[in-house]
């Protein structure tokens, strides 16, 4: 069985790479046209309604899983569910997280689910990459939105719709980005605490206390008809979060009647203020990028824009010094 899965992977990868050199080199860049499912892809699906509610939803969420993972959780039942936000060229991304630190067996006793979150793209080719991907590594979900930047905020509600859905007896949930180093050991052990009562209605992260930025220029730019308000409420940084697993269904059933935003954290920080929940700030979670040192990486949770070369050199380093002092 190790050595059929070895091979899969081997091919996996050799047909990424060659798909990717394909697409970059002889395929012109295409636009969306149409909403066509993935060709011969068969999912696993579970319908799911949440019956108290009661008015008629103005983001209804009417998307269907392209591929899911819906049996995931109910052999054991996890302590800790990461969603980690991709895009479909992130084969090396998602692969030195597998290895590294998203590896689902570094914690004996501790159940970990990792996920990685997509849309569908507009090109076949990479959505039949994904599809094979998936059927070796079983820890991809897709919804048949188009996957762009703009619909970040869909993929992150996809997300708590799954854990809602499919997994609401986890504990927590972590909601990151594939170019993030997360330090597990203090995320599991110094902040969640396994062997303590598990909180409810608990959200934390990398506090952010902002207002819309006008520029439209910006990455960031919020236009005053969506967004007529000059500040946001808290919200934590996108590049990685954690909240109680009951959390996920409450934004869920909030964001059904909450006008969407292309700003995913804005987004998800405007469905806290209504649920009445204050997201806690934590200074482990950095949402910009720090030079590696032990040390310095020992102290803290999440650090931002690390490619996967660096995510296996910084695991490496940090697997093999533990018994080192700082």
């Amino acid at each position: 069985m190790a050595s059929k899965v070895s091979c899969l992977y081997v091919l996996t990868v050799v047909c990424w790479a060659s798909a990717l050199w394909y697409l970059s080199i002889t395929r012109p860049t295409s636009s969306y046209t149409g909403s066509k499912p993935f060709s011969h892809l068969t999912v696993a699906r579970k319908n799911f309604t949440f019956g108290n509610i009661r008015t008629r939803p103005i983001n209804p969420h009417s998307f269907e899983f392209l591929i899911n993972e819906p049996n995931k959780c109910e052999k054991n039942v996890p302590f800790l569910v990461i969603l980690i936000s991709t895009t479909h060229k992130e084969f090396d991304a998602r692969q030195a997280i597998r290895e590294t630190w998203g590896d689902e067996n570094n914690f004996k006793g501790i159940k970990i689910a990792t996920l990685f979150l997509l849309g569908k793209n507009a090109d076949p080719v990479l959505n039949q990459m994904v599809e094979q991907e998936s059927q070796i590594f079983h820890d991809i979900i897709v919804e048949d939105f188009i996957d762009s930047y703009h619909n970040l905020t869909l993929k992150t509600l996809m997300g708590m719709r799954w854990v809602a859905t499919f997994c609401s007896k986890a504990k927590y949930v972590m909601k990151t980005d594939s170019d993030i180093f997360v330090n597990m050991d203090n995320l599991i052990y110094k902040l969640l605490k396994p062997s303590t009562k598990p909180r409810r209605r608990y959200f934390t992260g990398y506090v952010i206390n902002g207002g819309p930025i006008r520029d439209v220029r910006s990455k960031w730019y919020m236009p005053r008809d969506l967004y007529p308000d000059s500040n946001y409420p808290p919200f934590c940084s996108g590049t990685g979060y954690i909240f109680s697993a009951d959390v996920a269904e409450l934004i869920y059933k909030t964001s059904l009647h909450t006008r969407l935003l292309h700003l995913e954290d804005v987004y998800v920080g405007l469905c806290l203020r209504k649920l009445g929940i204050h997201p806690f700030q934590n200074s482990g979670f950095n949402h910009w990028k720090m030079a590696y040192s032990l040390c310095r990486y020992r102290r803290v949770i999440t650090v931002h824009q690390i490619s996967p070369e660096e995510m296996h050199r910084i695991w490496n380093d940090m697997s093999s010094k533990k018994h080192l002092r700082c």
